[in-house]
């Protein structure tokens, strides 16, 4: 989580029901390293105390009695001149229209007018409201001067009502908080295509043959290279994870699915990596009805699919091209091979035979071999960590 570590951001709560998802909005920031103080609205204090935040932060809470304090002429200024990222969520309709137009009747819009930083926005209102044209104006105001509006999401709301209003639940609004803070990174302008997951060759409308990738590794590398600014477009064959705020997600199922997209996304791109497990073997010819057990056991003749990586090599290949190679045995040299073969600049091993990492698992032990045949061999670390070594080393390539 590099990119939250020691990352200053000023979190405004508004009066809203929503509120009571701040206080964990504000306890995850924190445990990925973020520094984040608070302001609470008056309204605000209605929802949730200063207690409440300053507990799961560990650090100060705003509130408006602050404004009329000994620093008052100086809060709202050091406030907003400290921070790297200003959040309002839950963000208010009556809030919303206050930043639009610029009025400071509060600490935290008097705040949002002295910081020289990026402005985050997570709407939450009731039935009708977010609907309303005077919403939608100071909505496309606050867009038109830059500021991110993330959400709101579909759902039950306070009022017992349906409908579009609900803030994000905090998880999605790291998602956009991360995406605003990498646009400066290493690789912004820079298109990276990921490829995750493994892929599933129909047996017959019921059955597949896969193998045991969860996609993990390749949904890691896809937010690492986002934390760095990428656009990033993410091919991605059967998950159950989610996609990263920010990414294009293509979604495949078989090699040959997987094959053409690939072709189609890099052909314009700066760097592939192919993090997911392409199968080597398909059904010759997949069954038209469910195979019944009645019947016997079925002959199953298999033919080979096409190599997704000898095909980019073969056509408009990206500047920088990364490789996986998951073994049993002979790692470095069955890498090694494969590294040289298919004119790959990185190439990323894991033996799957180990317990702790590999397939499935949330940590990972590799090797990385460069064009010269150099090899890293990376300790034990959770696969975010192995996302953004591989993005630093991608990034240095392209330089």
């Amino acid at each position: 989580m590099s990119i939250l570590q020691g990352k200053r951001i000023l979190l405004g709560i508004t009066g809203s029901i929503a509120a009571f998802k701040a206080a964990d909005l504000a306890s995850q920031l924190t445990q990925m390293g973020a520094l984040v103080d608070v302001i609470l609205t008056p309204a605000a204090e209605k929802f949730i105390t200063p207690l409440t935040l300053q507990s799961v932060t560990g650090r100060q809470t705003y509130t408006e009695a602050d404004l009329w304090g000994g620093e008052a002429h100086v809060l709202h200024v050091g406030l907003g001149h400290s921070t790297q990222l200003l959040v309002i969520a839950p963000c208010t309709a009556n809030t919303i229209a206050k930043l639009a137009y610029g009025l400071a009747d509060n600490l935290l819009t008097i705040t949002a007018l002295a910081v020289r930083c990026p402005l985050l926005v997570a709407p939450a209102m009731d039935g009708g409201m977010l609907d309303h044209p005077a919403t939608q104006e100071n909505l496309a105001k606050l867009a038109q001067r830059g500021a991110t509006i993330a959400g709101p999401a579909d759902g039950h709301l306070a009022s017992g009502l349906s409908g579009r209003g609900r803030m994000l639940e905090p998880t999605e609004i790291i998602g956009h908080i991360r995406l605003v803070l990498g646009k400066q990174g290493k690789l912004a302008d820079r298109k990276i295509v990921i490829s995750a997951g493994g892929t599933q060759e129909p047996l017959d409308p019921v059955r597949v043959l896969t193998n045991r990738s969860s996609g993990k590794q390749g949904y890691a590398l896809a937010q690492a290279a986002i934390d760095a600014g990428a656009e990033l477009v993410l091919i991605s064959a059967p998950s159950a994870l989610t996609p990263p705020i920010g990414a294009r997600l293509v979604p495949v199922q078989t090699a040959e699915e997987m094959r053409d997209a690939v072709l189609q996304a890099s052909a314009g791109a700066d760097a592939l990596i192919m993090a997911a497990a392409v199968a080597d073997f398909r059904p010759k010819k997949a069954a038209s009805d469910k195979i019944k057990s009645r019947d016997g056991v079925p002959h199953l003749e298999l033919e080979a699919t096409d190599d997704v990586l000898k095909a980019v090599a073969k056509g408009k290949r990206p500047r920088v091209v990364v490789g996986f190679a998951a073994e049993s045995r002979d790692l470095a040299q069955n890498a090694t091979e494969k590294l040289k073969s298919k004119r790959l600049d990185l190439i990323v091993a894991n033996d799957i035979s180990d317990q702790d990492a590999g397939f499935g698992t949330d940590t990972n032990r590799v090797t990385i071999i460069d064009a010269a045949g150099k090899a890293e061999a990376l300790p034990l670390a959770s696969k975010a960590e192995v996302a953004e070594i591989i993005i630093e080393r991608l990034a240095a390539l392209l330089e």
